[in-house]
């Protein structure tokens, strides 16, 4: 079962197990094209009170073996259900506390600064007195974006160049500590992927580097296209993505955002306990999470 199926992760992960020869259940809180699986059903939001019974029901129904979650909002839900999720079920996801904390953006930043984790400029609104002192603790340009939420939803450039700062401080009357505030790393956009086993020992983890090449406003958001990069072109970026994982205690597989700073480092802006979605481009990463299900080697129980 893969959840999500309607959107781009949880779809790209479809086609890719159905690839690997497995039958795959897709299920979404909207209709999808049948296409998107061999089975597709449509299943409450993942907030509803029943949300996770309705995935149960749904795994005896067909004999799903596997459950891969990929909605921002379940994770929390899903972490916390995944040892006995259901009978003969596997969930692959991390344990509930390195989830939880991966959830939320400000104990993301906390944490990994604490062990040394390089991360941007960061704290919450109510660290300020005014956006002004903000803009002048941090070196200029921010992004606030809320500090538990889907994806790039909600996530906002402050700045005073283009209207004098009226629509930056609009914004900034608005926010509450369910925000964090970050420095605007200006430099060159990454979006790691890694697969953490968590067995003391293994070596074998995998870590892919993709840059975001063009970004949806220019400067900042989404990812309109990505390129794969060599291990030895990147290989900062890749150290400090697998730091942040093994940092925050998460296995599985892990998505996230980095990008340099001015002086070229790479800093963390946020951690995502999951597939990302680009892992098409990184097929080793799911290859490896079903050769761990298949010797027995789930997810969880991190060291």
């Amino acid at each position: 079962m893969v959840t999500g199926v309607g959107g781009s992760t949880g779809l790209s992960l479809s086609r890719q197990l159905r690839d690997l020869g497995h039958w795959v259940l897709g299920v979404d809180m909207r209709p999808v094209h049948g296409s998107a699986a061999d089975a597709v059903a449509v299943v409450s939001p993942v907030d509803a009170p029943g949300y996770l019974w309705e995935l149960r029901g749904l795994v005896a129904a067909h004999g799903v073996d596997v459950v891969i979650p990929t909605v921002s909002g379940e994770l929390v839900a899903a972490a916390a259900a995944r040892k006995d999720f259901a009978p003969g079920a596997e969930m692959l996801i991390a344990d509930p506390a390195p989830v939880s904390i991966a959830s939320d953006k400000y104990l993301t930043m906390k944490c990994l600064d604490n062990v040394g984790v390089p991360v941007p400029d960061f704290g919450l609104p109510g660290d300020f007195s005014s956006m002004n002192e903000a803009m002048a603790r941090m070196g200029g340009w921010l992004v606030v974006k809320p500090r538990v939420s889907r994806g790039g939803r909600g996530v906002q450039i402050l700045e005073r160049h283009t209207d004098g700062g009226r629509n930056a401080e609009r914004i900034w009357r608005t926010l509450d500590d369910s925000w964090l505030v970050q420095r605007f790393a200006t430099g060159t956009e990454y979006a790691p992927m890694v697969y953490r086993s968590g067995i003391e020992g293994d070596h074998r983890d995998v870590v892919v580097v993709m840059e975001k090449s063009e970004l949806k406003y220019g400067r900042w958001g989404s990812a309109v296209s990505v390129k794969r990069l060599a291990p030895s072109s990147a290989s900062d970026v890749a150290g400090t993505a697998a730091a942040a994982t093994a940092a925050l205690g998460l296995t599985g597989a892990v998505d996230m955002d980095i990008r340099r700073m001015p002086d070229g480092t790479p800093v963390v802006l946020e951690v995502n306990a999951r597939f990302g979605p680009h892992s098409a481009y990184a097929p080793e990463l799911l290859h490896h999470a079903m050769k761990r299900y298949a010797a027995g080697q789930v997810v969880g129980g991190a060291v």
